[in-house]
């Protein structure tokens, strides 16, 4: 029995796309990426700042970084995403392209095109790359999903008034609410 022919696609790919197209690659995989809306950039926004202020305010060596930016999750040419949002502790991962390897956390903020490649694929993808905690806000429903990577895929799922621990940072607690 033939098997299908089934398209592989490169980092040279997404390179290649029409100006102002953006897509993701997993696993060989071209994903298209929608513009965000408003409500997904003020989040975006908003929790990056937070962020941001907080590792400022303690001296860090963190980074945040919001899309697009590229993160090179293997060392192959056939993972290539955007997170909404990336923190990165190790500089060594970084140079003019973006970031090569795992970063140390994720924010993504689901769109409702597509809200199940965060909660499936990317959630594999970022736990087997190495990421130590994931979160997967998701406006329509006003909820958080944390994934803490490091203590064995412990989960918790917060509502956007909860205060939310962040698992990297001992001592930082995010209200989304409390950010608009």
């Amino acid at each position: 029995m033939a098997l299908a022919n089934i398209n592989s696609y490169t980092i040279d790919d997404i390179y290649a796309l029409p100006e102002g197209q953006r897509a993701e690659l997993i696993d060989g995989k071209l994903y298209n990426m929608a513009p965000p809306s408003t409500s997904h950039q003020r989040i975006v926004f908003r929790l990056s700042s937070a962020i941001n202020n907080y590792i400022q305010q303690k001296s860090g060596a963190c980074e945040v970084f919001i899309s697009p930016f590229a993160v090179f999750l293997n060392e192959d040419d056939r993972n290539y995403v955007e997170p909404d949002i990336c923190i990165i502790c190790d500089n060594n991962k970084l140079d003019d392209c973006g970031c090569h390897g795992a970063p140390d956390w994720i924010i993504e903020v689901t769109s409702p095109s597509d809200p199940q490649r965060d909660y499936g694929i990317k959630l594999f993808k970022y736990r087997t790359a190495g990421v130590r905690e994931y979160w997967i806000v998701n406006p329509q429903k006003k909820t958080v999903m944390v994934y803490d990577f490091e203590k064995e895929l412990l989960s918790n799922q917060y509502n956007f008034d909860d205060d939310i621990p962040v698992c990297i940072y001992n001592d930082l607690v995010i209200n989304i609410n409390k950010l608009f």
